[in-house]
């Protein structure tokens, strides 16, 4: 089952992930990380391995497991 993994401790807070993601997928954390944001975090549930996350992502922290 494909799924993403978020660098948390980089993430800077543009939430571009979450819009994008056609499932809704990926929220707003609940804690601060490093640079003191909350950052976006995959929920779970059925990910399709799009990518469009990864692709929008302008950090490059997010990978596409399949």
């Amino acid at each position: 089952m494909p799924k993403i993994k978020i660098n948390k401790d980089r993430c800077k807070g543009c939430y571009l992930c979450i819009v994008n993601c056609p499932n809704s997928l990926i929220k707003v954390g609940d804690e601060l990380n490093v640079k003191g944001v909350k950052p976006a975090v995959f929920s779970g549930g059925k990910c399709t391995g799009c990518g469009m996350c990864a692709l929008i992502c302008p950090e490059f922290i997010i990978e596409v497991y399949k």
